[in-house]
């Protein structure tokens, strides 16, 4: 396909696009037509977030799809999901240990089963941190959940067969099964807060569900209302986790701590993120 490329670089450029040279090869690598090219190039510079102008977004190694409207999924949370698979491996050894222990002559009753890590997405936007996490562990009961009927439609795309999706605020749609079993709890809740929304860039505040990030007056609100109910899901054990912002550290802390969880900071310098691990005793 015979196509302007330099003409793509500039354009771009002049719309203020920091990296215009690889956001050019990959429209140009992602458009049919030269015409689709042009409107690519066109929506982009207009301000339209990259994803949202290619349909999909990088995430932990996957091709993400993410629809118009829809919250692209941040590089940073990749250190969110990497946290969540060494807690998972954590607990598939302490299974491993267990069922050792108990030993071949043991009775039936005594072993226990060492089935999937039972994980639930919360805001789960795209369905990307669910889709990584079954893609790097080797047993996962999924399920997800979103208030944005558009973010479920897409997770439902991007989630494989048998996890299960549902429309619905927080823990209302999910099946009550699930109640005081659930190994792994991702929550990346908005933690905006409403004052400073103005302060993002065009691309986030202009393109993306504002439900998807805006936390309240201190951008805690969604948190509080995660943290409240989340002892009475986790199984035994089991662990929340959710990002926020340095500042908010004591505060989300606090709000863990109130409902009877244990928790403790992880920080990452490389990825610019700070995830808070939620655990339950027991």
């Amino acid at each position: 396909m015979s196509l302007p490329y330099p003409a793509i670089v500039t354009t771009l450029r002049a719309a203020g696009c920091v990296f215009a040279e690889d956001e050019a090869r990959l429209l140009t690598a992602a458009a049919r037509t030269p015409a689709e090219l042009l409107d690519m190039v066109h929506r982009r510079a207009a301000g339209l977030p990259l994803e949202h102008v290619l349909g999909w977004a990088e995430f932990c190694g996957l091709r993400v799809a993410v629809d118009p409207g829809v919250f692209v999924p941040r590089p940073r949370t990749e250190f969110l999901l990497r946290q969540a698979t060494a807690l998972a491996s954590a607990f598939a050894g302490t299974l491993a240990t267990t069922l050792c222990e108990a030993g071949p002559s043991a009775p039936y009753g005594s072993r226990v089963a060492a089935g999937p890590v039972v994980a639930v997405d919360l805001c789960c936007g795209t369905g990307a941190l669910g889709a990584a996490l079954v893609a790097a562990l080797e047993r996962v009961e999924l399920h997800a959940s979103d208030i944005d009927p558009a973010a479920v439609a897409c997770a439902r795309r991007n989630l494989a067969a048998g996890s299960q999706v549902y429309e619905g605020d927080l823990y209302e749609p999910l099946p009550a099964d699930l109640l005081g079993r659930i190994d792994l709890l991702l929550a990346n809740v908005p933690y905006v807060p409403t004052g400073e929304i103005d302060l993002l860039p065009s691309e986030a505040r202009l393109h993306e569900a504002r439900v998807a990030l805006d936390g309240g007056a201190d951008g805690l609100d969604v948190l509080r209302r995660v943290t409240a109910e989340a002892g009475s899901w986790l199984a035994p054990g089991g662990h929340l986790l959710f990002e926020t912002s340095e500042r908010q550290v004591p505060q989300a802390i606090d709000a863990v701590t109130r409902h009877g969880l244990a928790g403790r900071v992880a920080v990452s310098e490389e990825w610019e993120a700070t995830v808070i691990i939620a655990t339950r005793p027991g």
